[in-house]
């Protein structure tokens, strides 16, 4: 709390709040960032306009949460966010049995894997972004910084090492 000359009481945002909301906006932005790079890979991949939508959305919401965090109080963002989250589990769920079943290699040799790696990011981030409008724990900025950090390591990894692409189709071999 400060005084004004003039007498009035001025309440004064805490610090580790201003840092908070800053760095929830750029975990946002790297994510958005990330999603839309993630939509852009798929031009090449058979059933590419599937996976497009996919990443695009999450893209745009938190593109929208990163410039905006209270936008995720708005009725078209909070429903849009929702459904994704519900098509992309069901997906996920179903990626993952057939995984389970199915699998003669390590989950991320195979395509499917990947596909439900990124579908699980997906769903993570966005439930993560919920109701964070209203509330930003040190919980979430935390889990957040981790969140974002993962998919471009996890990215890096799959690009430095050449012996885990060998077994990928040809229209994985082609990515960034």
């Amino acid at each position: 709390m400060e005084r004004k000359g003039d007498g009035r009481t001025v309440w004064a945002k805490p610090l580790h709040l201003l840092s908070s909301s800053s760095c929830w906006r750029v975990c946002n932005l790297c994510m958005a960032f990330f999603f839309a790079l993630a939509a852009y890979v798929q031009v090449n991949d058979p059933d590419a306009g599937i996976w497009i939508v996919a990443y695009l959305i999450p893209a745009a919401l938190s593109f929208l949460v990163g410039l905006n965090p209270p936008v995720t109080e708005n009725f078209i963002w909070k429903h849009l966010s929702l459904m994704h989250i519900c098509m992309c589990f069901v997906v996920a769920t179903l990626w993952g049995w057939y995984l389970h079943r199915n699998a003669k290699n390590s989950i991320f040799h195979e395509e499917e894997g990947r596909e439900f790696l990124g579908l699980v990011i997906i769903i993570i981030w966005m439930l993560l972004c919920r109701d964070s409008g209203k509330y930003l724990s040190g919980f979430r900025i935390s889990a957040a910084v981790f969140i974002t950090v993962f998919p471009f390591i996890t990215w890096f990894y799959y690009y430095i090492n050449k012996e885990l692409r060998t077994s990928w189709p040809e229209h994985c071999k082609n990515t960034i």
